[in-house]
This record gives C-alpha cells, sequence and structure tokens, in this order.
C-alpha cells in the first residue's frame, strides 16, 4: 500500500463537529476498501487568499493515509460530490512525519535576536533603524515652494 498526506478544505458555515463527521466519513470510506488513517489533525477555520464557490474562510484538515490507490480514488470521488468539501489535495509521500504538521508547530516569531533599542536587527545594507527622535534636525526648516502664478496672456 501506498502512503498519501490528504488535506481538505470544508465550508465555513460548518461547525468543528460537522467537520469531525466528515474526517470519520471518509475514513470509513478508507478502511472499507483496505487502507487505514493515521495522523488527523483538524487545522481549524482559517481565511482563504480567494474566494472558493463564495466562501472566504474554510475548515482545514489533514490526513495521513496508508491505502491502495483505489481506496484514495472513491474517497476523492465522493469529495468530488460533497458540497461541503470546497477543494482537496492528496500527495504521495516516501513516509509519514512524526509528531505535529508545521501548521501546528507554535511559530515564535521572538526567536531572532534583539537589542535593548527595538524589536529587530535584520536591516541588511540600510543601516540601523533609526528612532523618532534619532532624526538630525534639518538644516533652514521647512521653506515653501513659490505658488506658481498664472499665466499671462499677450
Amino acid at each position: 500500500m501506498a502512503l498519501y498526506e490528504h488535506v481538505f478544505l470544508a465550508r465555513q458555515d460548518m461547525s468543528a463537529q460537522q467537520v469531525d463527521a466528515l474526517v470519520e466519513q471518509y475514513k470509513g470510506v478508507l478502511e472499507a476498501n483496505g487502507g487505514k488513517v493515521g495522523r488527523v489533525e483538524n487545522w481549524g477555520l482559517k481565511s482563504l487568499t480567494y474566494r472558493i464557490k463564495k466562501n472566504r474562510k474554510a475548515h482545514y484538515a489533514l490526513m495521513d493515509i496508508d491505502a491502495p490507490a483505489a481506496a484514495v480514488h472513491e474517497m476523492e470521488r465522493q469529495m468530488r460530490i460533497n458540497e461541503d468539501v470546497l477543494r482537496y489535495m492528496t500527495i504521495a509521500v516516501e513516509k509519514h512525519e512524526e509528531g505535529p504538521s508545521a501548521m501546528m508547530q507554535k511559530r515564535d516569531r521572538d526567536d531572532r535576536p534583539r537589542d535593548d533599542r527595538g524589536p529587530r536587527r535584520d536591516f541588511g545594507d540600510r543601516g540601523p533603524r533609526r528612532e523618532f527622535g534619532d532624526r538630525p534636525p534639518r538644516e533652514g526648516g521647512f521653506e515653501r515652494a513659490p505658488r506658481p502664478s498664472a499665466p499671462r496672456e499677450s
């Protein structure tokens, strides 16, 4: 049997329990056709980059599948029929990842080096970030540009 990772997007107006019921329904389809499902992760309701069938958000779910290709095709066929499933994607993998997926790992953006002046120091070639009071004073202050005069008629 082959190994797959399968992600699907369900409509935004469904509850989390209904999404779990969808996962169980497709898990049953796979098991009926000789496959088995390992890890299941519900990533929750997330915003979509663009609208899909008039939905701005969707419930995301991931399943690690160990099943023959025929079982995966049957599951995908039933997903195409179901109006609650907006999109799905199945990818064949060499082996399943251990532990939580990248979406479930907490992204800690505070692991970058800091100093006492500000939150970041990765400014590259631009030089250090200036604070509001760090700007050198302008010479002569602000000058107003002269207003253009109305064109003369000859």
